[in-house]
Formats: C-alpha cells, sequence, structure tokens
C-alpha cells in the first residue's frame, strides 16, 4: 500500500499507521532502533525529528522513502487519504 506524504504531519500518520499495522508499539520501534520511545512518538507527531530518525524507523519498519514530481492530475483529494 502506497501512501502520499505532502507535509510532515501526513508522513507521521503514515509511518504510525504502518507501525501499528506491523504489530508494533513505539517502544518496540524504539529499541529496534536504540532510541527512547519518546523520540518514537515525537516523529510520529511530527514534532521536529531529526532525518536519522526517519530513516531508522523507516528501516526498522521495512519501508523506503521514494521522492518524485507531484501528480498534478490526481482524482483523490489527499484529505481523503488521512
Amino acid at each position: 500500500m502506497d501512501l502520499i506524504a505532502r507535509n510532515e504531519a501526513q508522513l507521521a500518520a503514515s509511518l504510525r499507521r504502518f507501525r501499528k499495522k506491523a504489530g508494533l508499539t513505539q517502544a518496540d520501534v524504539g529499541r529496534a532502533v536504540q532510541m527512547r520511545q519518546a523520540t518514537i512518538s515525537e516523529l510520529e507527531a511530527g514534532s521536529g525529528a531529526k532525518l536519522e530518525t526517519l530513516f531508522a524507523v523507516l528501516s526498522a519498519l521495512n519501508l523506503e522513502l521514494v521522492v518524485r514530481p507531484r501528480d498534478a492530475n490526481a482524482d483523490i483529494a489527499l484529505e481523503d487519504l488521512f
């Protein structure tokens, strides 16, 4: 399942959704990436996490970041995705 994230809040919601789908708690992810649960919480809140944290969590959740041009003809409103 691909999710589109065009801002911090949408990316945070996507990470939270994938974490929960994997059946993991924030503490589980924190242990996997050797970071505090509070750091994972901050990332999922979209509040100033470091890129290092983002990529560590992406790896722990077996996700990758894809950067591409926006689709100007998208039929789905982003608000409907989140």
